[in-house]
Formats: structure tokens, C-alpha cells, sequence
């Protein structure tokens, strides 16, 4: 290896590694200022201290901890069950049933991801509540089974899917809705899961749309929770750094389950 080639290497590595330190300090501050007290947070300390168990009975003190968890659970995981079915299903159908006016809807359908949620908050939240639903959960999850990025990841997935099976299984006459739920869906599994992470961890960070529609405290999600907390005329900074803390870990636990499959599906592997 020449001189320049180590040189290129070496050059790389200092980038990539200050690249690293640049991304996990921000995750590091957060566990480094939920274990220690707001004064020590305001004047900067870097190091651990020895208050996380007191700021998390402070936290639960102030906040019923199950209960945002389970509403925020709730929300993330029947929202992403909703959005990975339905628009699976318009993915797999815009690839393989044919129609003349297949390519103009789907093109006036990916125009609306142009659309910035700002102009839609309106009517939606009118939609809402003409329906009366404001003020609960389904106006939360509503808004998000159709995702527009989740239908063109699906269908461009779907190009990689072989079509021989699905001539074979309805030579065998088989139906449409069967090949879909027993062929296609065990067939793009790895699409699945790279799918599953990216709308589970929208669903659990939402915020503004949450914040429009949710007004009882019952109802809140963690996310709302922790800026009410952020937002006081005296904010505990030590209570809200172990609130993010806790916040951050199913996210967490969700992709370093999933990684291996979420690269997969990323990459388009179809198995």
C-alpha cells in the first residue's frame, strides 16, 4: 500500500471517528445529566453523578409513568400494525395489478408527500372534529395508516418479488387474497421489519399532531409529557433527562432487535 492510499485511510478514520463523537454526544449528555441535578446540568458537568434514582421517584411522583407508556405504546403499535398492513396491500397492488390508470394515480399519490404537514393540520383537525374524535387516541392514529413513503417503499420492494410465484399460485387457483397473506407477506418478511422500525419510531417521537388533538393529561403521550415538564417556569432538568431517557429505550430496543433485518430490507433482500 502506497504512502497516499495510508495516508487517504488514515484521513478517513479521523473523519469517520470524529464523526462518531460529534453523533453519540448528545446521547451521552442525556445519560450523564439524568443521573445528576439541574444545577449541575446548568453549569455543565460531564460527569456521572449519583442522582438517577432520585430523579426517577421524582418523576414518577409527578407523572403516572405507566400510564403515558401504555398510551404511547398503544398509539405506536397499532398505528404501525394499521400502516404496515394497509399500505403493504397498496404497494403489492399498485406492482402487480396491471391498469391503464395505474401510473397516474400512483404519481398524483407520491405528489402529496410535497404536501408540508403544516397545510394539512387544518383540515384534518376539522375532519376530526366533525367526527368527534378529537381529544382521543384514534384521531392520533388515523392520519397515519396511509403512509404515502411506506405504499413507494413497498412497491419498489416489490419489483424484487418474483412474479413466477404468483402465476404459479393462480395457476393452482389460488386466490388473490391468499397469495397476498400466505405467499407475499412470509416471502417480503425483511421488508416488513425494515418497514416495521421505520414507522414505529415516527409513530412513538410524533409530537405535533399529538399535541393539536390530545387535551386531557389521561391521554398524553410521553413525548407531550416531557415538554409540559421542559416547558414549566421552573423546569427539573435531571427529572426530564431521565424522562428522555426512558423514552428513548424501546426505540432503542426495537432497532437493535431488528438491525439485521432492517439492513436486509433496506438493501432489498427478499428471502
Amino acid at each position: 500500500m502506497s504512502n497516499k492510499n495510508r495516508f487517504m485511510r488514515m484521513l478517513m478514520y479521523v473523519f469517520l471517528s470524529i464523526s462518531a463523537l460529534v453523533s453519540l454526544f448528545p446521547f451521552y449528555w442525556m445519560i450523564v445529566s439524568s443521573t445528576n441535578t439541574t444545577t449541575d446540568i446548568n453549569i455543565g458537568r460531564y460527569t456521572f453523578g449519583d442522582q438517577l434514582l432520585t430523579n426517577l421517584i421524582n418523576l414518577n411522583e409527578q407523572v403516572d409513568l405507566w400510564l403515558i407508556f401504555y398510551n404511547t405504546s398503544k398509539i405506536a403499535i397499532i398505528s404501525t400494525l394499521f400502516t404496515l398492513l394497509v399500505s403493504s396491500m397498496a404497494g403489492y397492488g399498485f406492482e402487480v395489478y396491471k391498469s391503464k390508470t395505474r401510473d397516474r394515480v400512483y404519481s398524483a399519490m407520491l405528489l402529496t408527500m410535497m404536501i408540508p404537514f403544516a397545510a394539512l393540520m387544518i383540515p384534518l383537525f376539522t375532519l376530526m372534529a366533525k367526527a368527534g374524535l378529537l381529544d382521543t387516541h384514534l384521531a392520533v392514529m388515523l392520519p397515519t395508516i396511509a403512509s404515502v413513503f411506506i405504499v413507494f417503499y413497498f412497491r419498489q420492494c416489490t419489483k424484487a418479488f418474483p412474479s413466477e410465484l404468483i402465476d404459479a399460485a393462480r395457476i393452482e387457483g389460488v386466490k388473490d387474497w391468499k397469495i397476498y397473506l400466505y405467499l407475499y407477506m412470509p416471502v417480503m418478511k425483511t421488508t416488513y421489519a425494515a418497514a416495521f422500525i421505520i414507522v414505529f419510531m415516527t409513530s412513538w417521537n410524533a409530537f405535533l399532531w399529538p399535541l393539536i388533538v390530545l387535551h386531557s393529561t389521561e391521554l398524553k403521550t410521553i413525548n407531550l409529557v416531557l415538554s409540559s415538564l421542559a416547558s414549566a417556569y421552573l423546569p427539573d432538568f435531571g427529572i426530564v433527562m431521565v424522562g428522555t431517557v426512558l423514552a428513548t429505550i424501546p426505540t432503542l430496543a426495537v432497532f437493535f432487535l431488528m438491525q439485521k433485518q432492517f439492513v436486509a430490507g433496506m438493501t432489498g433482500a427478499v428471502k
